[in-house]
């Protein structure tokens, strides 16, 4: 069953003569992300390592609704902070790619380890409009997506599932199992750890 998006181009933009030129999203979206990206490179980019609280701040500013503890990296990017919902302690490493045009939800306990790309667009390429498809994404509690890994558009991770080192996550990944290659097999259980003491 092909994955359903939740944004199209195509539904949203008005057509032009070249589609390929067209703007994805409209200005009002195209501005926030303008400031965004100012306040990522002067505040959030250059805080000292150590200082996550003041990066989730920032988030929250801009719309990210964060549970406690939650550690961003100086050098993690978040597309769209006001599509980010993470539930409590979730860590995101330096070198991270958070592209979210659509909500992406973190579990209790995810880790997303550095230089690791969650993808939540895509284009439609059998359409000539080649218009951007978004997708909402998610990513189980206890989930740990291992440094540089990626996972591919509208693919959900499951509870305690592991992407490992440099895996492409093209398919739905099953609660408490671990996945290696391109595209990532599962290759392993994991043993549950959701009864950790917090």
């Amino acid at each position: 069953m092909p994955r359903q998006s939740d944004y199209n181009t195509a539904e949203h933009m008005p057509q032009t003569e070249d589609a390929y030129t067209q703007a994805a999203f409209p200005l009002s979206n195209r501005l926030r992300r303008l400031v965004w990206n100012i306040v990522w490179l002067l505040l959030f980019r250059l805080s000292p390592r150590p200082f996550h609280a003041w990066r989730a701040m920032l988030l929250r500013l801009f719309g990210a609704t964060l549970g406690p503890d939650c550690h961003f990296y100086p050098a993690c990017k978040v597309w769209a902070p006001w599509n980010l919902v993470c539930a409590d302690h979730v860590a995101a490493g330096d070198g991270v790619e958070l592209y979210n045009p659509s909500p992406m939800h973190l579990g209790s306990h995810a880790i997303i380890s550095q230089s690791a790309y969650i993808c939540g667009a895509t284009h439609d390429y059998n359409d000539p409009r080649f218009p951007l498809q978004s997708f909402r994404m998610e990513i189980g509690a206890y989930a740990w997506i291992c440094a540089r890994a990626s996972v591919l558009p509208g693919v959900k991770v499951g509870e305690g599932a592991v992407l490992g080192l440099g895996s492409i996550a093209s398919k739905n990944l099953e609660p408490w199992t671990v996945y290696s290659g391109n595209p990532a097999q599962a290759v392993r259980e994991r043993v549950r750890v959701t009864d950790v003491p917090a």
